[in-house]
């Protein structure tokens, strides 16, 4: 279970650019919840994932995993439970390494330590088990450099390594808005199946109303730092765009303004 408690950060603090990014937030996770996470551009949604990430510390407040407190332990360490997925397809691997060595480098930061050299031959079938499932074809090319693939090759093989050893959290940020809408498709679809399979427990931030509505079990709108709407059980189940909208309206006394998120299909 994920806690977050009075979470607050500001940067630039004192100057002209003094920007609140996430204002006294707290939220609780339940294991195997599936959280989406909307807002417009400057709400929040990712400063909230760099804080439970590591990236930076928080002003205040506190983090707790599982009963531990994490606050102040540094991203690299959160790495070996806290799996993260962004937008951009080149930030999650190793252009110049090959596929088969970019799944054994996650793989072994994940609780299997052991030299690089020290791949074995029952290793090497995890992997190729694992890339068979992308359907992709990737299984015959293990010796390729992973620079050499598209995208959404990428993408893909990004979340085989993100969850090869199943982490305690998933954060998956706009993971698939950077593609086109086939890849985008693809990806989503393995994601949906690794986190229903692992029972993960998974926060995806999303600009696809549609999509927050229709995926996982909870949606969370972000607004100037704070979650203004909170929607599960019965309260998200039929749930449509209009209805999101009217509530963030109603709860904000704002119209919501973000073209990219209102646009999308």
């Amino acid at each position: 279970m994920l806690e977050i408690q009075h979470l607050t950060k500001v940067f630039n603090a004192g100057t002209v650019n003094e920007k609140k990014a996430v204002t006294d937030l707290s939220l609780t996770i339940d294991d195997g919840d599936y959280i989406t996470i909307v807002g417009s551009n400057g709400a929040g949604k990712s400063t909230l994932f760099n804080a439970i990430a590591g990236v930076f510390i928080p002003d205040s407040g506190r983090i707790m995993l599982d009963g531990t407190n994490i606050t102040f332990e540094p991203d690299y360490s959160r790495s070996v439970y806290i799996g993260r997925m962004f937008q951009d397809p080149l930030k999650g691997t190793a252009p110049h390494m090959t596929i088969k060595e970019n799944l054994a480098l996650a793989y072994l930061r994940a609780g299997n330590p052991r030299p690089l050299s020290r791949i074995s031959r029952k290793d090497e079938q995890l992997f190729q088990d694992q890339l068979k499932m992308l359907e992709m074809g990737l299984e015959d090319r293990m010796n390729v450099p992973v620079g050499t693939l598209s995208g959404g090759q990428r993408q893909a093989l990004t979340l085989l390594m993100a969850t090869i050893v199943p982490p305690k959290l998933l954060l998956l940020d706009e993971h698939t808005a950077a593609l086109d809408p086939a890849a985008a498709n693809k990806v989503m679809e393995l994601t949906n199946r690794i986190v229903s399979e692992h029972h993960m427990t998974c926060m995806m931030i999303t600009h696809n109303l549609k999509q927050a509505i229709q995926t996982g079990n909870r949606t969370l709108m972000m607004k100037d730092g704070q979650i203004v709407l909170d929607l599960k059980g019965e309260q998200r189940k039929n749930l449509t765009i209009e209805d999101l909208l009217r509530m963030f309206r109603e709860g904000t006394h704002e119209e919501f303004d973000n073209d990219r998120i209102l646009l999308s299909e």
